[in-house]
């Protein structure tokens, strides 16, 4: 599936992933290929992602808004 993660000021990553965690404003939460279409708030705290080559990385947030539709997960962070 592909991540797509934007602030007001840049791409911060996009790209092919495995798993992406979010921490959802009614918890935390995560995605994986083939999931349903959802919308949600996002908390402060780390979204965390397995990129495509097995790397594991971390993006602090302190909130935003995510969209998750046919296999492309867009986070809009701050």
């Amino acid at each position: 599936m592909i991540l797509k993660i934007i602030s007001a000021e840049d791409i911060v990553f996009q790209g092919e992933v495995k798993v992406v965690h979010l921490p959802g404003t009614m918890g935390a939460f995560t995605v994986l290929p083939g999931h349903a279409s959802l919308i949600s708030t996002l908390t402060p705290g780390d979204i965390r992602y397995t990129a495509a080559d097995g790397g594991e990385h971390t993006v602090a947030v302190g909130g935003g808004i995510v969209d998750v539709d046919s296999n492309i997960v867009s986070v809009c962070i701050y």
